[in-house]
């Protein structure tokens, strides 16, 4: 078995927080150090990502499996969950399978409903850069500018190159993540309401979590409240981290 790549700081009550797509644990040591204030924040990196071991399998099962050798390695007891994207997807299948095993979940822009792939011009762009002969930071981004235009998106993505003795490679299993790409909107599976308390925060500029979806998530978690961070996108916890903050804290409070 092995284990996921993680990093910890803090005590109290432990607060696992899963990265989204293509992202690391990095994009949350800010926020994460800041709430090792007051909680055991355990930042994660999901399989296929960051530092985390590459597999051939990719899919929710999986990586709620990761999520629960892990608490289950580090014996966290009665842990809160907090996912981004595609971790708010694997924390509330976690919930999902694992009800009895947490204290509350917070989930940022993302519903579980399904979603359909949107991540092709980017993943396009990745696979254009040619890491074995890439000279440099600058030249990747240059390659990566013809697909992704907004300039905070191509830093946050290029965060994943990592030098090598002989140049760069890539930190995540990009080949498998273009494979199972299908994997990562998959809508939520279960069978019974889920009772857990929880809190989705949407970005006021994000199409993620519409006005009609919210019907059906409260269907599914039947103790869920909803928060909106104005002027902010799908990475609104990087957009306005001092609101994204203040809205989990007083969650959790």
């Amino acid at each position: 078995m092995e284990l996921l790549n993680y990093k910890r700081f803090g005590q109290g009550q432990p607060l696992i927080i899963l990265h989204g797509f293509l992202g690391s644990l990095d994009n949350w040591l800010t926020l994460g150090k800041r709430f090792s204030e007051h909680y055991d924040v355990i930042l994660v990196d999901q399989r296929n990502h960051g530092k985390s071991f590459h597999s051939n399998e990719f899919g929710y099962e999986g990586m709620v499996t990761d999520l629960e050798n892990l608490i289950d390695a580090l014996e966290l007891d009665n842990p809160i969950l907090l996912g981004h994207s595609m971790g708010g997807k694997t924390v509330m299948q976690y919930a999902a399978f694992h009800p009895q095993k947490i204290d509350k979940l917070i989930v940022a822009d993302i519903g579980p409903k399904g979603y359909p792939v949107h991540h092709d011009r980017i993943l396009e762009g990745l696979n254009a850069i040619p890491v074995d002969t890439l000279a440099s930071r600058q030249e990747a981004d240059e390659v990566l500018s013809g697909y992704v235009d907004i300039e905070s998106t191509r830093v946050f993505l290029l965060k994943n190159l990592k030098r090598t003795s002989d140049g760069f490679d890539w930190k995540m299993n990009l080949p498998v993540l273009c494979d199972k790409i299908n994997e990562v909107g998959k809508e939520l599976s279960y069978h019974l309401p889920i009772e857990t308390d929880a809190l989705f925060i949407r970005g006021g500029s994000s199409d993620y979590i519409a006005d009609e979806d919210w019907e059906e998530v409260k269907e599914i978690f039947t103790h869920a409240e909803l928060e909106t961070i104005d002027n902010t996108g799908h990475w609104l916890h990087a957009e306005n981290p001092d609101k994204f903050y203040e809205l989990v804290t007083n969650f959790l409070t």
